[in-house]
Order: structure tokens, then sequence, then C-alpha cells
């Protein structure tokens, strides 16, 4: 297995996190347009971050192989 993380995992999961918090602040001040940039953001998290970990599955079977 890997010991790196690929960066669109970290990132993903960034986005992720602001657009919880910004969805958050948008429902507390009643901004319905804060709060579906907040979902968006979150949207768009979640598949940097998906994508990151599809990443990382391909290099650690590649690692994988190369120790056969």
């Amino acid at each position: 297995m890997a010991d790196r993380i690929d960066k669109d995992r970290v990132e993903g999961s960034g986005k992720n996190l602001k657009g919880k918090l910004k969805e958050g602040l948008g429902d507390l001040t009643g901004d319905q347009k804060m709060k579906r940039e907040g979902q968006a953001e979150q949207v768009a998290g979640k598949a940097q971050n998906s994508w990151g970990s599809a990443k990382d599955a391909a290099r650690d079977a590649l690692d994988r192989n190369k120790q056969r």
C-alpha cells in the first residue's frame, strides 16, 4: 500500500468541509443562495475526493503488481 494520499482527496475533503460550513451559515442566516452554493461545493468536493480515491486504488494495485 502506498504511504501517500492523492492531492485530489485532500482538496476534495477541503471543498466538502467548506461547503458544509457555507451551507450551515446560509441556513443560519436564511440566505438560500449561500446554502445552495454550499451544497454544490459539497458535491464537487465529494466528486474530487472520489476521483482521488480511485487514483490511489489504481496506484496501490500497480504497486502490488510490481512487488510480485
